[in-house]
């Protein structure tokens, strides 16, 4: 039964509100009306008899209501902080009182958002089904979240004006107070397909809309130019963001990143800052510039000295340091370094899965493969974790996202900046409930975990990804066409279909493979060529014959809806995504599972040997490709049996940024034209141990270790080293081998960019008289990672068998 029936309540507030406090009683009465078809009234004042009220105001307001008296007010009322708000409820016969009382007008905002959280909510249903006497306030100042206009991600350059202000207030009412919007131009195109609004006439708009709800304008901008030391760089430069600072009526801060993109040296960049800085600061006085030591290209060791050398003359137009993605520094470390009179924001990346800041955890390849590096990707537990882990270093996030992918994320990001005590479960429940569904709020909200359950350990042994899609499908069967078509809902429901049939292919042609490899077997009886047929006949039922295609079907039909409803890019040529990296996984739902492109490149090669002998050998040799031999190890760092070889260092909990700790990654690049067709046939194709390798960041060592050696043997360590993507083949990475710490294998191993090095080395007995062996690799010059695939560990001397 309700505790108060709200659907012919009064909104009472002063007639004195204006600016965010009048947009946030705005806000309420519309929100319902979409939701429930009431419009509540609106009034200045106290109604009489026993009608229902929301009060809402400022703490200086609320009292201006006219017919307020002192019993209007909650007696236990504290001493509000900034941006917070109480929240109480009077259920009597006269005049049921909800009241919403902030400390400033944003406190009055945010307590409006809790209140409709807070609802049961249905067509001319109003319910509050619980007494609220609340008093809260944010734990950091800043919360927020980048949504970029422009092509290069999946969603937002899609939106209409009023779609933007919609997500925007989406994000207000959980919390947020800082958005962060990007020039026109950046590192991508400026104009795409699908926009619809010109890019500075929508910066403006935005800055607007922003302001609106009493939030902060934050802007994103690296520095293109290419020669900062040219003067008429600089002038043309300085003419663009002159333009764009006096056009916006609102900005805050100016972020500018140290790279990725841009290129500038720490001195020069120090200089140019200064300049922009005292620009802004001509139109809008208060504004603050940031800066973050973001690097990635030359040197990074050298780079990072000169920007905290510049840091540490502490210049007076910097506002603070911004942590994110290519910041080598942990969080702990780099609060160390940064002095304490510049605050450090964080600056997350919540939208990628891997090759990126907080990559997904041991992520299975067949995931990788196919939802790539940009999907949808709910992260509820993983992303409270990792804020919660670093949050103490900082004044809070504003999260760089490239898309609608991580929307559930951004709501887990507001609420822990908000109370990180709070429940992720609880975020869910409040998400699932207001933007879907009062009626399924915890169902999608379990949903919404097992989904990302879905992506623990190796996927074709995760017994739960099959129920998932059970309870999504039943969801499906019994909700609402307003729930069908509701984007976040079919977000949830795409991806426990397409987790399912993942994993069924993955299944279908593991067996492929394995049927394949028997057709080879047969050669010695069948013939080389005749084997080598039947083997491209058996690896092509993937595509003649392929499995569940019931699932495949509705994964494209979400996605045409995704794209009709918000603009969600799935595919290149359907949906207008600038690449399949960029949001466009449905394009990839079929890309093979199994190692059928290594296979169909060993057949083409058997094929143009003229000798059946050495046909047969070349099959063999296919055949035994990871067989290290008799007393010998193989090992792809990537898998998770190999994984129990590796030191973990500090490990994903403690360092979920992987700066000190080794990490599963995937060089999908090699299979997406990175390397070509005949370079990839003179390297006798591309296994996927290649795609699937261990990866570390700068001074952070690879340790792998095998015991139960024969210690009365040499052997022979023969390594995959994969190149490190988008990388030109010329930059290389250096690489130190030790074994058992004293035995130096390889003193300066060269691994070029975007291709893989295959090493071998002898490592003699007497380094080995423990039976234990201790692989040590360490980057000591380059780029800024270190990648391997493979292991072989071979005896270097045949066994004697005793006949």
């Amino acid at each position: 039964m309700a505790f108060l029936n709200l659907v012919a309540a009064t909104v009472v507030s002063s007639k004195e509100a204006k600016g965010a406090e009048a947009k946030a009683v705005d806000v309420l009465i519309e929100e319902l009306e979409k939701r429930t078809g009431v419009r509540l009234s609106r009034a200045n004042s106290f109604p009489d008899g026993n009608t229902p009220v929301i009060a809402v105001g400022t703490m200086d307001s609320y009292p201006s209501i006219e017919g307020f008296d002192g019993e209007r007010l909650p007696k236990d009322l504290p001493i509000l902080k900034p941006e917070g708000y109480a929240l109480r409820t009077v259920s009597t016969t006269d005049n049921p009182t909800v009241s919403i009382i902030g400390a400033d007008a944003r406190g009055v905002l945010y307590g409006v958002g809790k209140l409709l959280r807070s609802l049961r909510w249905g067509d001319h249903l109003i319910q509050l089904e619980r007494e609220l006497n609340l008093n809260e306030a944010p734990s950091f100042p800043l919360r927020g979240h980048q949504l970029g206009y422009r092509p290069k991600n999946n969603a937002y350059d899609a939106w209409s004006v009023e779609q933007y202000d919609q997500y925007i207030r989406d994000l207000a009412i959980f919390g947020a107070n800082s958005i962060e919007i990007l020039p026109p131009r950046t590192d991508d195109d400026p104009i795409g397909p699908v926009m619809k609004v010109e890019p500075m006439e929508m910066m403006i708009r935005l800055s607007e809309i922003i302001a609106s709800y009493g939030m902060d304008t934050w802007i994103w901008y690296p520095n293109l130019g290419k020669d900062f030391s040219n003067p008429a760089t600089i002038e043309a430069e300085l003419a663009e963001r002159e333009h764009i600072f006096s056009s916006l009526p609102h900005i805050q801060h100016i972020f500018i990143p140290g790279s990725d993109p841009g290129d500038m040296e720490p001195e020069p960049l120090f200089k140019w800052c200064e300049q922009v800085a005292g620009l802004l600061n001509r139109y809008h006085p208060e504004a603050k510039l940031w800066l973050s030591p973001q690097v990635m290209n030359g040197d990074p060791t050298a780079w990072k000295n000169g920007f905290y050398e510049q840091l540490s003359k502490e210049p007076d137009w910097l506002g603070g340091i911004v942590f994110g993605p290519h910041v080598d520094e942990a969080l702990p470390e780099l609060r160390r370094i940064v002095p304490q009179k510049y605050p450090i924001r964080r600056y997350e990346d919540i939208t990628h899965n891997f090759h990126c800041q907080y990559p997904v955890a041991d992520w299975d390849l067949s995931f990788a493969l196919t939802l790539g590096r940009e999907s949808s990707n709910p992260r509820p537990l993983a992303q409270k974790h990792i804020h919660n882990e670093l949050a103490s270093y900082t004044v809070g996030n504003l999260s760089y996202s490239e898309g609608i992918n991580d929307d559930v994320n951004k709501f887990i990001w507001n609420d822990q900046d908000w109370n990180p005590q709070t429940p992720a479960v609880e975020t869910l429940r409040d998400f699932a409930g207001w933007f879907i569904s009062c009626e399924l709020a915890d169902g999608v909200a379990q949903g919404l975990l097992a989904l990302e359950d879905n992506w623990l350990g190796p996927l074709a042994a995760n017994e739960g990804v099959e129920l998932t899609l059970l309870q999504w499908q039943q969801m499906e069967r019994e909700a609402s066409e307003r729930v069908i078509n509701n984007y976040r809902f079919q977000m949830g429901l795409l991806r426990a279909y397409f987790d399912a049939y993942t994993k069924r292919r993955l299944f279908y042609e593991t067996d492929l493979e394995y049927r394949a490899k028997e057709a080879l077997r047969e050669a010695k009886h069948t013939g080389a060529l005749a084997a080598v047929q039947q083997v491209e006949q058996i690896l092509s039922r993937a595509v003649t014959e392929p499995v569940a295609q019931d699932y495949r079907r509705r994964c494209e039909e979400l996605a045409d809806q995704l794209f009709a409803n918000i603009g969600y890019q799935l595919t290149v040529t359907r949906h207008y995504a600038i690449a399949q990296d960029r949001g466009a996984f449905m394009d990839a739902i079929n890309a093979p599972l199994n190692d059928a492109r290594w296979l169909r490149i060993r057949c083409a090669l058997i094929q143009e040997e003229q000798d059946e002998m050495k046909r047969l050998m070349m099959i063999d040799e296919a055949l035994n490709r990871i067989n290290p031999g008799p007393g010998g190890f193989y090992d792809n760092l990537g898998s998770y049996r190999s994984n129990r070889r590796i030191d973990p260092g500090q490990g994903w909990k403690k360092d979920p940024g992987y700066l000190y700790s080794p990490r599963t990654a995937h060089a999908v690049y090699l299979l997406s034209g990175a390397i070509t067709e005949a370079k990839e046939k003179e390297r006798g194709g591309i296994p996927l141990a290649w795609i699937n390798h261990i990866n570390v960041m700068l001074d952070t060592p690879i340790i792998v270790r095998y015991d139960h050696l024969d210690p009365s043997t040499d052997y022979i360590v023969k390594v995959a080293y994969v190149g490190e993507i988008g990388v030109e083949a010329h930059k290389a990475v250096q690489v130190k081998l030790t074994a058992n710490d004293t035995y130096v294998v390889e003193e300066s191993l060269l691994v070029n960019g975007s291709a893989v090095t295959i090493r071998e080395a002898r490592i003699p007995r007497e380094v080995l008289s423990s039976g234990e062996l201790k692989l040590t690799f360490l980057r000591t010059q380059g780029t800024k990672r270190l990648n391997i695939g493979e292991i072989w560990l071979i005896r270097s001397e045949p066994q004697q068998v005793q006949v």
